[in-house]
């Protein structure tokens, strides 16, 4: 054995591993357990969170904070719709496709409807989609982002085109509108008229010019300047009749709201307001759309 002498160890303690060096980790895909221990039972395996879970203090905190969070949100919607009426907003976006189709033709074309009152059903006021004098805020909303985005279609078209002036535009529109509605509100009030109209029914009608201005000015685009004069006034007439088949059944007497004569001073105001206010809307729609169009 001198010539082989790695072979010595092997002879003196025949009991000795032959399989090779140790692995550097254990085989543990059989899931058995490492060396030796195969039949012993390691307990039940507790998690990190389990401890915290099992805590009645802790369940009990954490209901608490789940009841400060219910109450907290009940809070805020309670004081949101005093002065954001969200469940009066969804009365105002009640629409469908049949109603806006109906609505754009009554304002582009008002002078053939005969029935102008809103339908009520105990009291209230029924949905828009079902009656199509009742005011709603979709078409006005649609409109302004439309108008704003026309606009943009006829700057670009004229080399004009930049996002600051898009969003003047649409600054300048808007707070024009709120001018709008609270000179009426003012009028109303110095007036002392007592009427259901709410300040966002006023938001509403003031916003169907909308629809008038976008006609203007498309007809601008297609057919210059001469297109864009006859299609605003025609527009202009349509939203001055349709304002005051409108408002004249709000503002002004029952009386007048019948076809009787209207006399006294107080409903003279009130006639004179109704003018005034459907003369307003060919005003802004000639002043938000005339340098648009070249």
């Amino acid at each position: 054995f001198s010539q082989y002498p790695h072979l010595l160890p092997l002879m003196r303690n025949p009991s000795a591993d032959i399989s090779g060096p140790s692995p550097l980790f254990e085989d543990t895909s059989t899931g058995s357990p490492p060396g030796g221990h195969r039949g012993q039972d390691k307990g039940p395996v507790n998690y990190p969170g389990q401890s915290l879970l099992s805590d009645p203090m802790s369940n009990l905190a954490m209901a608490y904070g789940s009841s400060l969070a219910t109450q907290g949100k009940e809070m805020m919607d309670k004081n949101l719709d005093r002065f954001i009426p969200i469940s009066k907003l969804k009365y105002y976006f009640a629409v469908d496709t049949l109603y806006v189709g109906k609505k754009l033709g009554l304002l582009v074309f008002p002078y053939m409807h005969q029935n102008w009152e809103v339908s009520y059903q105990q009291d209230t006021p029924v949905a828009p989609r079902f009656d199509i004098n009742a005011p709603d805020l979709y078409i006005p909303v649609m409109g302004f982002i439309t108008y704003v985005l026309v606009a943009g279609l006829a700057l670009g078209t004229q080399n004009r085109f930049t996002p600051e002036i898009l969003g003047m535009q649409a600054s300048s529109a808007l707070v024009w509108l709120i001018i709008e509605v609270l000179a009426t509100l003012l009028s109303l009030y110095l007036v002392t008229v007592n009427t259901d109209l709410t300040t966002i029914d006023l938001v509403a009608f003031s916003g169907y010019k909308y629809v008038g201005m976008i006609m203007g000015v498309l007809s601008g685009l297609l057919f210059g300047r001469t297109g864009y004069y006859l299609s605003l006034l025609w527009c202009c007439l349509s939203i001055f009749v349709f304002m005051i088949r409108t408002l004249r059944l709000k503002i002004l007497s029952e009386a007048a709201a019948e076809g009787v004569l209207v006399r006294g001073a107080k409903n003279q105001l009130r006639m004179y307001l109704t003018m005034a206010i459907a003369a307003a809307q060919p005003v802004f729609m000639y002043w938000l759309t005339f340098h648009l169009v070249r």
